[in-house]
């Protein structure tokens, strides 16, 4: 009789902390959920001063647990994504944003006030070849340039005096801009027009603001799609 009841109280007190746990982590997910929704508004709004509109704003908040990093106002890592979203009136097909030591204050989640700030933004913006080719043509002048991807590379076609071209194109990022270097191009296309081609081109593109204010770092092709990658200063949004 006397064994019983220790193992009766030991069944008890494991299913008490299991549902405290349980409570706990559902606690934790709610308040995450708040945290979330009001940090993907305040994304937007900040973006809006940088003529940033999308699809739709989402927020994930990393690390381990969110009520602990709460308590210490600061959190590892947060994930901006923005579907389909344009700048300056440029579209792209995905934004993501990784945010590094995000300062958090408590009043964010209770009073729904206070300031965010970043110590390390990471951004990728992600376009089609088509968009870069119309950026490229209004930085350039080159009139009918079209840009696909084919295996993996850029490709570029145009008509200049009358002569088609279809070469490879690689770009590069210098001094802020995006630089187009062209490929070999034909023996049979004549020096002249490619001088005047690669002249042209070699001014490179000019893009509009990134979004949050971001300096270009880097391109590169990926799948179907130019990815421009950049990195944002002291970025803060505000309730």
């Amino acid at each position: 009789m006397s064994s019983r009841r220790p193992r009766r109280w030991l069944r008890r007190l494991v299913v008490t902390l299991v549902v405290l746990a349980v409570l706990a982590i559902a606690v934790d997910r709610v308040a995450a959920y708040v945290a979330e929704n009001q940090l993907a508004s305040m994304a937007e709004k900040e973006a809006k001063q940088y003529d940033v509109r999308s699809a739709g704003t989402s927020v994930k908040i990393g690390g381990f647990g969110f009520l602990p990093q709460l308590v210490n106002e600061d959190f590892s890592k947060v994930t901006l994504t923005m579907e389909k979203p344009t700048f300056s009136g440029v579209p792209g097909e995905d934004l993501k944003v990784e945010l590094q030591n995000v300062h958090v204050p408590r009043s964010l989640l209770t009073q729904q006030s206070g300031a965010v700030t970043v110590d390390a933004t990471d951004l990728r913006l992600q376009l089609s070849a088509r968009e870069l080719a119309r950026l490229a043509v209004r930085s350039t002048g080159l009139e009918g340039l079209s840009m696909s991807v084919v295996n993996g590379q850029l490709q570029a076609k145009a008509s200049v005096r009358g002569i088609s071209i279809d070469v490879p194109i690689t770009p590069q990022v210098k001094d802020g801009r995006v630089a187009l270097t062209l490929g070999q191009l034909s023996d049979s296309i004549p020096s002249s027009v490619q001088s005047a081609i690669r002249s042209q081109l070699a001014s490179g593109i000019t893009l509009p603001e990134l979004p949050f204010g971001a300096q270009l770092t880097g391109i590169s092709i990926v799948d179907n799609s130019v990815v421009l990658t950049a990195v944002v200063k002291d970025l803060k949004f505000n309730a």
